[in-house]
C-alpha cells in the first residue's frame, strides 16, 4: 500500500510517513470472524499468527514469504491482507517549555485560557468533574510520576503495545528542556487533577488509562489496532482519545481495504460502549473537497473528529476563543465539533514573563519529568472535547455511544455560520452546557 500523503500526531509541526516495508515481515489480515479455520489456512501458507481477535476477524501474521499478502488475498476466507505500515513524525517546532513556572503555584486560570473558553469553571462549580468516567489515552508514553496525573491515572490498567517499552516510557532528549511527551501533554488536557497546583484538566476527576501505541516518534498500525481493541475489551473504557492520524487515497492499492479495516475496529469499539474522539488534522484542508482522500481515524467508524480554535494575542486581551486555528482541517463532512487547540499565528516577538507572547496562544499542559509545555494542534483540541464528553458521561453513565456523540454536539455553542458549520461542525464545545445536559 503506497500511502502518499499522511498526517502525524495532530500537533503542529508533526509529520507522519508511512513506510512501504513491513515491520518484521508482519501482515494485517482480516476475515469475517477469526477461528480455527483461519488459523489452519495461515499455517498452510507458512504464516505465524501473533495476535487474533475473533469478533473483528482481525489478525497479525508474521511471514518470511514475500508473496504472503497476495496468497492470503487469493484465499476466499480472507477479506484483506496487507503489510503493516510504519508511522513517523518530526519533533514539533511549536513546543515551548514552561521552565519559568513554579509548579507549586496555582496558575491554571492565569495561563490556561482554554478552560474559561469552554466555561469549565462553571461546570466544576456545579459539581461536574468527570468522576467515574474512564478515558483511554491512545498515544505515546505517559509520565506516571507527574504530580498532576498521579491522582487520576489507573496504572494497573495502563498498557503498552509497543514491544519492549512500558506505557510510561518514551524517548528523552539529552538536551535539558527539549523532551516532549505528546501523550503526557494530551492526558493532562483531559484530566490533570485538582491538587492545589500545576495545571487542571477539563475533567479533573476523570480516570485516565495510558494505552501506548507510539514511541519516540514512530509506531505501527498493528499497535494502534490492538490498543483500540484493548480499550474496548479489557480496560472498561468509556472514551478513547486519539490525537493522531493519517490521510491517503482510497483508490490506491490497499487504501480502500485499510480504510474498511479501521472502520471495522472503530465500530466494534462503539458497539462495546467506547466513544472514539480523534484530531481532525493540521493541514488546513477542506475535507468537503477531499474527494478520493480519507482521513483516519478521524473519519473511521462512528467516532468524533475535532477541529481546533484559538485566539490571536490572548496575552493582549484577545478572547476570540472560537476563532478557527490557522492550521486546522475543516469541512462539514469531517468536523463534528470544535475545541480550543491553540495557535502560533500572532506576528510579534514580545516576551510576556513566562514565554514569548505568541506562545501563550497555545495550550499549556503536563510534560515529562513533572514539567509543563505549551503546544498547539488538533492534538490539543481533541482531548478538550474528550474531557467535555466525560462530563456528560459522568451524569449519564448508561448513555449509549450514539447518544453521547449527539449530546457533545447538542451542548456545543453554535459558532461561525449558523447551524452545521464547516469549521465548527455542530458547535464549539461547552463544559457548562454539558454539565446541564
Amino acid at each position: 500500500m503506497n500511502l502518499k500523503k499522511t498526517l502525524g500526531l495532530a500537533t503542529i509541526g508533526l509529520t507522519i510517513i508511512f513506510a512501504n516495508t513491513a515491520f518484521a515481515e508482519r501482515y494485517i489480515v482480516s476475515s469475517n470472524s477469526w477461528g480455527k479455520k483461519q488459523e489452519r489456512a495461515i499455517s498452510k501458507m507458512g504464516g505465524t499468527v501473533t495476535f487474533s481477535h475473533k469478533a473483528t476477524g482481525i489478525a497479525f501474521v508474521d511471514s518470511s514469504d514475500p508473496n504472503f499478502a497476495a496468497n492470503a488475498k487469493a484465499n476466499k476466507i480472507f477479506k484483506h491482507a496487507f503489510a503493516d505500515q510504519s508511522v513517523k513524525w518530526q519533533k514539533p517546532s511549536t513546543v515551548i517549555a514552561a521552565d519559568a513556572i513554579d509548579p507549586s503555584l496555582e496558575f491554571a486560570y492565569f495561563l490556561q485560557w482554554h478552560l474559561p473558553a469552554i466555561d469549565a469553571d462553571d461546570a466544576w462549580a456545579a459539581g461536574c468533574t468527570g468522576a467515574g468516567v474512564r478515558v483511554g489515552i491512545i498515544d505515546g508514553g505517559i509520565d506516571d510520576a507527574h504530580p498532576d496525573l498521579i491522582p487520576n491515572l489507573d496504572v494497573a490498567a495502563s498498557r503498552s503495545f509497543v514491544p519492549g517499552f512500558a506505557f510510561n516510557e518514551d524517548v528523552v532528549d539529552p538536551v535539558p528542556g527539549r523532551t516532549f511527551w505528546h501523550g503526557t501533554h494530551v492526558a493532562g488536557i483531559v484530566g490533570a487533577a485538582n491538587n492545589g497546583g500545576g495545571v487542571l484538566g477539563v475533567a479533573p476527576e476523570v480516570t485516565l488509562v495510558g494505552i501506548k501505541a507510539l514511541h519516540g516518534g514512530s509506531g505501527y498500525f498493528s499497535w494502534l489496532i490492538e490498543a483500540v481493541i484493548y480499550a474496548a475489551d479489557e480496560a472498561d473504557i468509556d472514551i478513547i482519545n486519539m490525537s493522531l492520524g493519517a490521510f491517503f487515497q482510497k483508490s490506491e492499492p490497499g487504501g480502500g481495504a485499510f480504510a474498511a479495516l479501521l472502520n471495522r475496529v472503530m465500530n466494534y469499539a462503539a458497539r462495546k460502549g467506547v466513544l472514539a474522539i480523534s484530531a481532525a488534522g493540521n493541514d488546513a484542508i477542506n475535507w468537503d473537497r477531499s474527494f478520493d482522500y480519507i482521513n483516519v481515524p478521524a473519519e473511521s467508524g462512528n467516532g468524533v473528529a475535532v477541529s481546533s480554535t484559538a485566539p490571536i494575542g490572548w496575552a493582549f486581551g484577545n478572547e476570540e476563543y472560537d476563532r478557527p486555528a490557522s492550521y486546522t482541517n475543516y469541512g462539514q463532512s469531517l468536523v463534528h465539533v470544535s475545541a480550543p487547540g491553540g495557535d502560533f499565528a500572532y506576528p510579534g516577538n514580545e516576551f510576556c514573563t513566562f514565554a514569548p507572547c505568541w506562545a501563550l496562544d497555545m495550550v499549556l499542559s503536563t510534560n515529562f519529568g513533572g514539567s509543563y509545555t505549551w503546544s498547539a494542534g488538533t492534538s490539543m483540541a481533541a482531548p478538550v472535547a474528550a474531557g467535555v464528553a466525560a462530563l456528560i458521561k459522568a451524569n449519564h453513565p448508561n448513555m449509549s455511544v450514539g447518544a453521547l456523540k449527539n449530546a457533545l454536539a447538542n451542548t456545543a455553542t453554535d459558532s461561525g455560520k449558523p447551524g452545521h458549520d464547516m469549521y465548527h461542525g455542530r458547535g464549539f464545545v461547552n463544559a457548562m452546557n454539558a454539565c446541564n445536559f
